[in-house]
């Protein structure tokens, strides 16, 4: 048998009104895959302003140190 893909025009407030019919464990699949997209869209975001901005210089571990601890001295004051 060949699958044949039907497409049905809907409108979205019948693809809502025919979610909230499903059963909850059902429901909870298609919010995690809404999910999915929207991570992987803020993800590649992410990663193009991540790679569109200039290389940081090298930072020592001396001031990475010293960072750490101007940070403690702010927290105990």
């Amino acid at each position: 048998m060949v699958n044949q893909m039907i497409q049905l025009p809907i409108t979205l407030e019948q693809l809502i009104t025919t979610v909230q019919q499903l059963q909850p464990s059902d429901r909870a699949q298609i919010a995690k895959a809404l999910i999915q997209i929207e991570l992987k869209s803020d993800l590649t975001k992410l990663l193009e302003e991540l790679y569109s901005q200039p290389p940081i210089n090298e930072i020592t571990d001396v001031e990475i140190m010293n960072e750490i601890k101007a940070v403690r001295q702010q927290s105990k004051n």
